[in-house]
């Protein structure tokens, strides 16, 4: 199944918009962020070149996602990193043996096909009833991207000179339809490098432009 990732610019001809799409979703991760003692989503004033178009940025497949999250959840464990040509059971164990870690990790603790990654920093992702009723746990873009780091060395990837980003969708890929996939010729974590890719581009552009990431 595909999993699609999108950049929403936060800028005010967006967020100020009374068409904004987004604004019941902004308005809940501020409720959330405020709970926690955090500033507000940012939202930027307008610069040229900024039009508040919401984008594609990378595209994958759901269960590449969840290979990624398990190579994360093991080698944050102290565990033996190994390739998986499928999940066989051991990530949802992952998942009850170390379910703590997991859930103050933003690369795991995520809802699939929903929810956000806002440019704040904070340490975990931030959980309340609205959130969960919802788009689920929020994430943070520089926490992301700090996992993104730490995990990329037992993939085979340097996290401050990685490969060139896989190019977007060109359109909007439906969930049952198959997503792009890796190169063949990228070795054994391929799935893991090519969602990490995807990812590293989403969260390096969401901090540069002052943008959001969404899951669809």
């Amino acid at each position: 199944m595909a999993c699609d990732l999108w950049l929403v610019p936060l800028v005010d001809v967006l967020c100020h918009s009374p068409d904004n799409p987004f604004a019941e979703e902004l308005a809940e991760y501020d409720r959330a962020l405020a709970e926690a003692g955090l500033p507000p989503v940012p939202v930027f004033g307008y610069v040229a070149g900024m039009s508040g178009t919401v984008a594609p940025v990378a595209g994958f497949d759901y269960a590449a996602l969840h290979l990624l999250r398990r190579a994360y959840l093991l080698q944050l464990s102290g565990l033996p990193v190994t390739p998986a040509e499928r999940l066989d059971g051991d990530y949802q164990q992952l998942l009850e043996m170390f379910e703590t870690a997991a859930q103050q990790a933003h690369l795991v603790w995520h809802f699939d096909h929903a929810g956000a990654y806002v440019p704040v920093d904070f340490p975990h992702p931030l959980v309340n009833d609205a959130l969960l009723a919802g788009g689920g746990p929020l994430g943070s873009s520089q926490g992301l991207l700090r996992e993104l780091e730490a995990v990329a060395p037992v993939l085979g990837i340097d996290p401050f000179n990685p490969p060139p980003a896989p190019a977007p969708p060109e359109r909007p890929t439906r969930l049952e339809e198959p997503a792009a996939g890796p190169r063949a010729e990228d070795g054994p974590f391929a799935r893991e490098r090519h969602v990490w890719l995807g990812l590293h581009a989403a969260a390096t552009r969401s901090l540069a432009q002052g943008s959001m990431i969404v899951f669809s």
